[in-house]
């Protein structure tokens, strides 16, 4: 104990005060609208309970009890001195035995603080949207204030303080001013990935680019390949390489494995600049003409079309549009965690109403763009204890290196949106849900129905997914006219979709009843071991048409630019500032 009581207590007051500063300057936007939503959720509860205060007093003095309880717990509990720790007739507790104590009654305060705040929360009694949100941001407030988040009131941070004689406090203050400097927390080693070296590898070259996205074509690897083509439309609001990680978890990978020739749209980064880039340009510009492009480097009329996320919507988007100008160059479409229908969007519902995306917006359109750290810090908090606190412990008050992990470095390397094109995504989809009603949505000067999209669909969900809910994208299915078929991963909105064949981990449910609602499709499924991708690949092999010889890169309109995976995937916003 003589290293812990020569340690500076300024200097674990430096390491809560740095953390804290820290913590503003990563989302201070985001961290002053929860604190602002928090205040204003509390306040207006406790304007309610002053026409009836009897509940509201109750749970005050249920507080005062258990915190009196505890109290008297703590000056009461005197247990037998060790051999060794105290002199003959020293009655007093061990330190270190007192020190545990305290650390005991710390934690219990905090539990109790906290099951009173979510209960009286729990109880409101609000409207179903101002309750989500009451619930939502009482926990982001106790979770941030647990005592495991503060170097001197966490035991184990001291702990290994006392065995580092101080190290660790120095090593978790150079973390801290590195990720300050990259204005985020670092969740893995970032310097044991680079994109095309050991990441983001799928043999390829960039053989078209526009203003808004780089065309890759994988070079096939065998001496055949099936006559329609594979357009792979990942999400623009992440980077397009979490299908392209490493070989072993690689979905490009494994298409190009299967005999798919394999096409892949890299979408930019946009800056300020392009702030002007509308979700119809997007569509027109992106899509339809990735379509175009594709179809004619091989020689098609129609190709097989891969999208995840809101990669799908757009692709849907797309697929409306051309249906309405008659044209078919798409053969059959699968949508990875897509939503359609976004009446029920789940979790992420609680940063959506008309005041929190009207003040969202007004500063996207000062900023040109909506910053994709906002947006990861948004996602981020519906799991803040796994996705936030979890690395400021372990990152700044342990001094501790996060490990690689590959999905992580992904997650760290956000992207912006453009302004016009976010303000019609949010507006027309997620708060007026337009895109499920037939001709609510003029888009590339179509008037639109989902309905009129009549190829084959193929839609994988995941049963844990927070960001894009089964049962929510589930509808999709009900929405679209052709042969449908949905499968249900295990796992979450990543890691369900991220689960490579090689493992032959978690299982899927398929060939349920479609016509009769979720539940019951549910009901009347079949389960699965292994990954969904074998039983993609199935599906797809026989709407993918003849073999014919592999061919070369791009043809003479198209030719190679750069090798995969391209610059625009390199751009990060950190290069921007």
């Amino acid at each position: 104990m003589d290293n812990f009581q020569a340690m500076n207590q300024e200097f674990f007051d430096l390491i809560n005060n740095e953390t804290n500063k820290m913590l503003s300057s990563l989302s201070s936007d985001q961290t002053q609208q929860t604190i602002q939503q928090f205040n204003q959720q509390w306040n207006e509860l406790a304007s309610a309970n002053i026409t009836d205060p009897t509940s509201w007093l109750n749970n005050v003095a249920n507080f005062q009890q258990q915190q009196v309880a505890l109290w008297n717990q703590l000056l009461t509990e005197q247990s037998p001195p060790a051999a060794n720790e105290s002199a003959p007739g020293d009655d007093s507790v061990p330190l270190q035995q007192l020190q545990n104590q305290i650390f005991d009654y710390i934690k219990k305060s905090y539990q109790i603080t906290s099951n009173i705040l979510s209960e009286v929360a729990a109880n409101a009694g609000l409207e179903e949207h101002e309750q989500q949100k009451l619930d939502f941001y009482t926990k982001q407030y106790t979770d941030a204030m647990s005592p495991d988040n503060f170097a001197t009131t966490n035991p184990e941070v001291i702990n290994e303080a006392i065995r580092t004689n101080g190290q660790s406090l120095v090593d978790g203050l150079k973390n801290l001013i590195c990720d300050m400097e990259k204005g985020r927390i670092s969740m893995t080693d970032e310097k044991a990935f680079s994109l095309g070296e050991n990441i983001a590898t799928t043999e390829g070259a960039v053989i078209y680019e526009n203003e808004l996205f780089q065309l890759i074509h994988y070079k096939p690897r065998g001496e055949q390949v099936y006559s329609k083509p594979t357009l792979i439309v990942p999400p623009c609001i992440n980077k397009f390489y979490i299908l392209d990680l490493q070989p072993h978890n690689s979905f490009v990978n494994y298409c190009v494995g299967q005999g798919q020739n394999t096409f892949l749209i890299s979408w930019l980064n946009p800056s300020k600049q392009q702030g002007h880039l509308k979700w119809d340009d997007y569509v027109e510009d992106g899509i339809i003409n990735a379509i175009g492009v594709v179809n004619d480097i091989a020689n098609t009329k129609s190709l097989n079309a891969v999208s995840w996320c809101v990669g799908g919507t757009l692709l849907a988007s797309s697929l409306a549009v051309l249906a309405k100008r008659n044209q078919k160059p798409v053969n059959s479409a699968t949508f990875l965690t897509t939503l359609l229908d976004f009446s029920e969007p789940g979790e992420i519902s609680v940063f959506i109403d008309q005041p929190q995306v009207d003040a969202l917006l007004h500063q996207a359109k000062q900023q040109g763009v909506l910053s994709g750290r906002q947006l990861s810090t948004a996602f981020n908090m519906l799991r803040a204890n796994d996705l936030i606190w979890s690395y400021v412990v372990n990152n700044y008050l342990k001094g501790k290196q996060p490990a690689p992990f590959d999905i992580l470095y992904w997650n760290g390397d956000s992207t912006n949106l453009p302004y016009e094109m976010y303000q019609f995504y949010i507006r027309q989809m997620y708060l007026n849900n337009n895109l499920s009603s037939a001709d609510e949505l003029t888009i590339a000067g179509e008037s639109i129905d989902l309905s009129s999209i009549d190829i084959p669909c193929y839609f994988l969900s995941t049963i844990s997914d927070h960001i894009a809910p089964w049962k929510s994208t589930f509808k999709g299915t009900e929405l679209l006219s052709g042969d449908n078929e949905f499968v249900l991963g295990a796992s979450g909105h990543v890691a369900g979709v991220i689960n490579p064949v090689s493992k032959n981990r978690r299982h899927y449910w398929a060939d349920g009843q479609l016509d009769t609602g979720a539940d019951n499709w549910l009901e009347t499924a079949e389960k699965h071991d292994g990954s969904w991708w074998a039983h993609w690949d199935k599906w797809l092999k026989k709407r993918a048409g003849k073999k014919v010889k592999a061919p070369e890169y791009g043809n003479e309109k198209h030719q190679v630019i750069e090798p995969a995976p391209g610059r625009y995937v390199k751009i990060k916003i950190d290069d921007m500032d």
